[in-house]
């Protein structure tokens, strides 16, 4: 089998956008600077954009993001999202947005989908809450998350996607439990810790093991809380290539996904209709 390297990128293949962001304490500043950025990925001809997880807000406190946590269907960061996809042209995938839960203490970190009339068409309630504790780094979010109970997986231009969200990369079954996907989702906010040891190690396995295209925005720089997030957005192909890559800072990381090469890789490995267990 040919390395990418050697495969020339069918002309027809959509282009595709990770946003990453270092983002703050102040909701509309976050939204100003996405918005540049998503203007930037759809000048460079992506049709499909993922902004990172917290994109909206990392407050000073966990608790920031219950106190603005959205209803669904309104809101101002709901209406951001909408009218945004609306205004590039582009498929938007929101990161993620604080919403509404029966626990008033809680909230659903939910990543929502719009297509590019504006239109939501599928929302993912984040699975698995992320718990660290080393030195003095600790991190709880099933102090302010309520978890999701359902695996999310949908239809597009750009073939079928699958949703997770940071934390839910470190568990391989949650991805084996979608049916057969193209491309996965994965908006994050990993830690420079976490991700320096193992967030590029985990996207590769997930794009190796499904065969799919891997499209990861992060948080990527020190934020006004204190915290520091890893970066490294990246776009991987299904043989396990990163197509392109930020490392630090705010920006966006753009390629060509090609669904003919896509199949005749799956059709040289078929390791997907191997599986037994």
């Amino acid at each position: 089998m040919s390395s990418p390297s050697s495969v020339r990128t069918a002309s027809h293949a959509p282009r595709i956008a990770a946003v990453q962001m270092a983002s703050g304490i102040d909701i509309p500043t976050n939204l100003r600077e996405a918005e540049v950025l998503i203007g930037r990925a759809a000048a460079q001809g992506a049709k499909l954009v993922a902004l990172p997880e917290y994109f909206a807000i990392m407050g000073m406190s966990d608790r920031d993001k219950v106190a603005v946590r959205e209803t669904p269907g309104q809101g101002p960061i709901q209406d951001f999202l909408a009218t945004t996809a609306r205004r590039y042209g582009v498929w938007l995938i929101g990161g993620t947005v604080p919403l509404w839960c029966e626990q008033p203490d809680l909230v659903k970190n939910s990543c929502l989908v719009y297509d590019d009339r504006g239109n939501q068409v599928a929302r993912y309630d984040k699975i698995h809450l992320f718990g660290f504790q080393m030195g003095q780094e600790s991190y709880r979010e099933s102090a302010t998350i309520s978890p999701g109970d359902s695996v999310v997986v949908f239809d597009s231009p750009f073939g079928r996607i699958g949703l997770a969200v940071c934390y839910d990369l470190r568990f391989p079954e949650l991805f084996r439990h979608m049916p057969e996907v193209d491309l996965l989702v994965v908006p994050a906010a990993f830690t420079e810790t976490t991700g320096r040891a193992h967030w590029e190690t985990l996207l590769r396995a997930r794009a190796i093991e499904n065969l799919a295209y891997v499209l990861a925005s992060a948080q990527g720089g020190h934020h006004q809380n204190g915290r520091e997030t890893h970066g490294n957005s990246m776009i991987i192909d299904p043989w396990g290539q990163v197509l392109d890559r930020l490392d630090r800072g705010s920006g966006v990381v753009v390629a060509a996904i090609d669904r003919d090469y896509q199949a005749t890789l799956r059709q040289s490995l078929p390791a997907l209709a191997h599986r037994v267990l």
